[in-house]
């Protein structure tokens, strides 16, 4: 029997076993290292500030931005070689965010697995998994940007008139329900890739040593068929555990004056919630038989 809430409970006490039996803070420091890097680029710890809140000098006033158009229309050539310049920089980053979570990703799973702490060792044999996890990613990343470039393009062209009249009648929404459910539908699908890659085809590709490609036809033909809806709850189970995971989070950053806030630190102070949610996801698959048991537990010495 496959359940959503049994491992639930393994999952707690691995976790407590990696982390506080003993405490080691160079685990700490060196695991949670490993987690920044599985979950670098994923949205995680962007936080924005808007001024200072206690001023209201300019508050219920309208900006003006005639002076700034202005600036722009006598250096409109500047203007988009900026634009430009700033749109491959985000490209690049992002996709050397992307390349270092792949490899991180396995990392930080073989140190949850095996309850070790090692950083140059697994980077290094966890190269050609981490590279084919990546080539996918990116092709996820590039098939994101084609939805985006085709629905934004096919909504101009359906509100064409409204634009022109400048007016928001039926074409615009049209355009607006059309386009836009066609972008959020692709948008969840690729979510739900995503998603899948990283809590079940990673720790496939890990236990077999399979490439990207026979994961996902093993997660496909002998984990799915007959499981869906178990697979949907675990997803679910998920959203709600990370409930009482983010009211942690935010005591913690009370607690740290905003340090766990910080890059990297914010991986150290919440490194039990990522520990657990991968050992949740883990436990899950372990449900599946013997053979998907991943994570290595030494029997008490009597």
């Amino acid at each position: 029997m496959v359940s959503i809430t049994d491992p639930i409970s393994p999952a707690i006490a691995h976790a407590k076993r990696i982390l506080f039996e003993p405490f080691d803070l160079r685990k700490w420091f060196v695991l949670g290292f490993c987690a920044f890097l599985a979950n670098l680029g994923s949205g995680g710890g962007s936080y924005n500030y808007n001024g200072n809140p206690f001023d209201r000098t300019n508050r219920g006033a309208r900006p003006d931005f005639q002076a700034v158009t202005s600036w722009i229309g006598e250096h409109l050539p500047l203007v988009i070689a900026l634009g430009i310049l700033l749109f491959v920089v985000i490209l690049a980053l992002t996709v050397l965010f992307q390349w270092l979570s792949s490899r991180g990703q396995f990392m930080f799973l073989d140190g949850v697995a095996h309850d070790r702490a090692e950083i140059a060792e697994p980077w290094t044999r966890f190269r050609t998994p981490g590279n084919q996890v990546f080539r996918f990613r990116l092709m996820l990343m590039l098939v994101g940007l084609a939805l985006f470039l085709v629905c934004g393009g096919l909504g101009v062209l359906i509100a064409l008139p409204d634009i022109h009249a400048r007016t928001f009648g039926s074409s615009a929404l049209t355009a607006l329900v059309g386009a836009g459910g066609l972008l959020v539908l692709g948008s969840l699908a690729l979510g739900v890739l995503s998603l899948l890659l990283r809590d079940f085809v990673v720790p496939i590709m890990y236990r077999r040593g399979l490439d990207t490609s026979a994961a996902w036809a093993v997660l496909r033909e002998e984990l799915l068929p007959g499981h869906t809806w178990h697979f949907v709850g675990f997803y679910l189970m998920t959203l709600l555990l990370w409930i009482p995971a983010s009211l942690l989070i935010l005591v913690a950053c009370c607690l740290t004056c905003c340090v766990a806030l910080l890059p990297y630190l914010s991986s150290v102070v919440c490194l039990p919630l990522f520990v657990f949610f991968r050992c949740y996801s883990l436990g899950f698959l372990e449900q599946f038989g013997d053979d998907w048991r991943i994570i290595e537990t030494t029997e008490p010495q009597i």
